[in-house]
């Protein structure tokens, strides 16, 4: 019987996941899992739970919210063995579960998990030694994020955001910063900047709608220039908030490395958590780096597709090199 970790975070979104805990691990144990089930205590438990018990698993599944994932994958990475990670959405905007489809009621995504693919999920390291699911972000309301208290997070969801968000409008501020990537140096005054693999992000669903790919090795980068006045600054919000991310407020692009340095620390936020306060950062794509088990869907599509081929292609290769070994090349053995 295969062995599954289900560790999960009590106080995430509303706190209503204990509701469904026994028809997560009824659904699991149907599909043939011998479900051991762990609440993290405080906060990095989840973490630690990982890396001292994941290897005796065949699966481990982690629910809560995206700072939940975060934990997980984080221990995930640096387990020896390749240990497969299934995710619950359980918190109070869920980007990673909306980006990649996952269904948000918990007895469907267990379902989904149980019933699912393997995907090789790109996952991001900032300044050489913390790890990130979807999103590194500076300036403009990224605070909020970790900043606002979690029983507002419990009671109004994404809401709560929204109202801290507008209540620090006039607070916003810009950064004179230097990036550099692929051999060019951008020079401007920012007040937002997201490095991301998600289409969604704070809770706005395709918040980068084109070219988004969660296994190419490469960050969608959204820069957004210092506007003169808050007024203009809600007007550039607002064309973000629809997707428009074009003219010349906007700095946009595709790498797998970049470097961020200015005169003055700016505190970045990494999967909506406080990531510190920094002069210079340095980003970097981990490509492919975990291995999640989720629902087949149009994102899983590709590499499930390659998956399924590869014995196939191995044994025509194969095939054809002891045909040409036992002289399948051979033009005399034609003879009309």
């Amino acid at each position: 019987m295969k062995k599954l970790l289900f560790t999960f975070n009590p106080v995430a979104g509303k706190g209503l996941l204990k509701n469904e805990l026994f028809n997560i691990v009824d659904t699991f144990t149907r599909k043939g899992y011998d479900v051991t089930v762990y609440p993290s205590q405080y906060a990095g438990d989840v973490s630690r739970k990982i890396i001292e018990d994941a290897a005796q698993y065949d699966l481990v599944v982690a629910s809560g919210g995206d700072g939940t994932l975060s934990e997980a994958v984080s221990a995930m990475l640096g387990l020896k063995e390749r240990v497969p990670l299934g995710y619950i959405p359980a918190g109070s905007t869920n980007d990673v579960a909306m980006s990649l489809g996952l269904p948000l009621k918990p007895v469907e995504c267990a379902k989904a998990i149980a019933d699912g693919v393997y995907f090789d999920y790109d996952i991001g390291r900032f300044n050489g030694s913390t790890n990130f699911v979807y999103v590194a972000a500076f300036g403009a309301f990224t605070e909020v994020s970790y900043e606002t208290p979690q029983e507002y997070k419990n009671i109004f969801g994404h809401a709560a955001y929204l109202a801290e968000a507008m209540r620090r409008v006039t607070e916003i501020r810009g950064y004179d910063l230097t990036i550099e990537h692929d051999g060019e140096v951008i020079e401007g005054s920012f007040v937002l900047g997201l490095i991301s693999n998600s289409q969604s992000v704070a809770g706005m669903k395709n918040f980068i709608q084109d070219g988004v790919c969660y296994d190419d090795g490469l960050f969608e980068v959204c820069l957004i220039r210092t506007p003169k006045n808050p007024i203009e600054l809600s007007s550039i919000l607002a064309e973000a908030a629809i997707n428009k991310l074009t003219g010349p407020n906007f700095v946009t692009f595709k790498t797998s490395k970049v470097k961020i340095s200015g005169k003055q620390p700016i505190a970045w936020a990494l999967d909506g958590e406080s990531g510190g306060v920094h002069k210079e950062v340095v980003i970097e794509n981990l490509k492919q780096a975990i291995r999640l088990k989720i629902g087949f869907n149009e994102i899983t599509a590709e590499q499930e597709f390659i998956r399924l081929a590869a014995p196939a292609e191995s044994f025509l290769k194969q095939s054809a090199e002891e045909y040409l070994k036992a002289g399948g090349n051979n033009e005399s053995a034609h003879t009309d």
